[in-house]
């Protein structure tokens, strides 16, 4: 007879939760350890925000484009 023990909670978590948590820890760090101040200069505009803020900016600009050239070229067939 083989006796079965019960799962401990954490074996409970599907993947997708530890993945998530994973890059929330570096998402932090990325933070924590960029806080320096960055001047962006846009022709006659002149920001001064933290760096982390500008590289979240370009990413959240950059997969806005992605998924207007997604749509674009699913409508352009």
């Amino acid at each position: 007879m083989t006796e079965q023990r019960p799962k401990g909670r954490l074996a409970a978590v599907p993947p997708r939760v530890w993945l998530a948590l994973v890059l929330l820890v570096l998402a932090v760090a990325f933070i924590l350890q960029n806080q320096q101040d960055a001047t962006i200069r846009l022709f006659t505009i002149v920001v001064t925000a933290p760096l982390w803020v500008t590289l979240v900016a370009c990413t959240v600009v950059g997969i806005l484009i992605g998924a207007l050239a997604a749509r674009r070229s699913r409508n352009g067939r």
